[in-house]
């Protein structure tokens, strides 16, 4: 039975890890069964949050704007975590924005993990739902959705829950997470400047922080410019 693991998830911009970023990182430490550390902290993301996000977690832009950068808070969170099995409720999601972060800042992250939602799939199959805020209230567990830490700890109460009553140990054995992804290039001076040109040029008003932004996503905005105002 795997008592000793790092229950982690984030709070991100969007859902899709090679455009979204990461805004919160919340992670317990448990020992033996037993929560002893926890770990929180914002991200800045470098921009605007939509109004979906921010009705969702409630955090807001100026919570962020003077919040650390990834590359701080990931070391931190490394460090934290070190070589443990992380969980998490859609464990793949969360390790897919850690991978791509870790990758960025040339840090190896090679991690197990157990999906708290994968085993609430196969033991639960009857319940009308499978998502976290559902499965706690399921089990009378304390939550407060849609904030990082909260979420750890509740899917680690969750995971103690699904192995008091279904353990089997060919059953809840973390396994390999794997997310494929490569280094982002930075943002040539060219092309932040053609990027600017066309800002200025069509007088708008952007979420996101240029000077921020790798090769790929100026690639992407200026492209998105170009298709709507042309030249």
């Amino acid at each position: 039975m795997i008592d000793t693991y790092v229950s982690v998830d984030l709070e991100t911009t969007g859902l899709n890890p090679k455009y979204d970023k990461i805004i919160e990182i919340g992670a317990v430490k448990v020992i033996h069964g037993e929560m002893t550390e926890t770990f929180e902290s914002f991200v800045n993301p470098h921009r605007k949050l939509d109004k979906k996000v921010i009705e969702l977690t409630h955090i807001t832009d100026e919570q962020l704007v003077d919040a650390p950068e990834i590359e701080i808070v990931l070391k931190q969170f490394l460090e934290f975590a070190g070589e443990e099995i992380l969980l998490g409720h859609r464990i793949l999601f969360d390790y897919s924005f850690l991978k791509k972060a870790a990758v960025n800042c040339k840090l190896p992250f090679e991690r197990r993990g157990i999906d708290t939602l994968k085993l609430a799939r196969k033991y639960l199959p009857d319940l009308e739902s499978r998502r976290l805020p559902f499965l706690c209230q399921y089990y009378g567990i304390a939550y407060t959705a849609h904030r990082a830490l909260e979420d750890a700890k509740a899917s680690h109460l969750l995971y103690q829950r699904l192995m008091t009553d279904f353990c089997k140990e060919e059953e809840f054995k973390a396994y390999p997470l794997i997310y494929q992804v490569k280094k982002e290039a930075p943002a040539s001076k060219h092309q932040k400047e053609r990027l600017c040109q066309l800002i200025d040029k069509h007088k708008l008003i952007v979420d996101y922080d240029v000077d921020s932004l790798t090769k790929n996503e100026v690639s992407r905005y200026t492209d998105k410019i170009l298709a709507k105002y042309g030249r």
